[in-house]
């Protein structure tokens, strides 16, 4: 069974050009990297759960705060390295990074030790442009990056 993830990748304008909001992956695995180790907002969901329901509520989980009123749109589907298919939505919004209470996971760490600890699913949220975002983000969401920028530029005046 391929396992499927959803989420919502917010952006906004700025005199520079488009912005997007991405989320530092937390945890032990993740504490010392930098690129490569930031990803859109994004959640695991079953067969029981719809892509768009399963985005909504992953915002809602790892970052403590509903998504942005607005217009979605659909970014479509990816498959990252691991298999994993991953279907990401836009939202143009406003988003401060210090209001963000970030979901928690735990695991046994040091791994073999027994000890189960607390974690949260992101250390930190920022506002990057969108070549610095491409230089940080997961290899395999990239396309999310480039398909927003397509959005964007070929209507520029519906995101403002």
């Amino acid at each position: 069974m391929v396992r499927t993830s959803a989420g919502i990748l917010v952006h906004r304008r700025r005199e520079g050009g488009a912005e997007v909001l991405l989320g530092h992956m937390g945890g032990p695995l993740w504490e010392n990297r930098d690129e490569g180790a930031w990803s859109v907002p994004k959640g695991e969901y079953g067969p029981e759960e719809t892509a768009w329901k399963a985005a909504r509520r992953e915002f809602r989980e790892e970052l403590g705060l509903d998504p942005p009123e607005g217009r979605f749109e659909s970014l479509g589907s990816a498959r990252q390295s691991g298999g994993k298919l991953v279907t990401v939505w836009a939202v143009p919004g406003q988003l401060d990074p210090g209001s963000v209470v970030p979901g928690t996971f735990e695991m046994e760490w040091p791994r073999g030790s027994g000890r189960i600890r607390e974690f949260p699913e992101i250390d930190r949220v920022a506002w990057f442009g969108l070549e610095e975002a491409a230089r940080r983000i997961l290899p395999a969401q990239r396309v999310f990056l480039d398909r927003l920028g397509d959005l964007l530029e070929a209507d520029p005046g519906e995101w403002e």
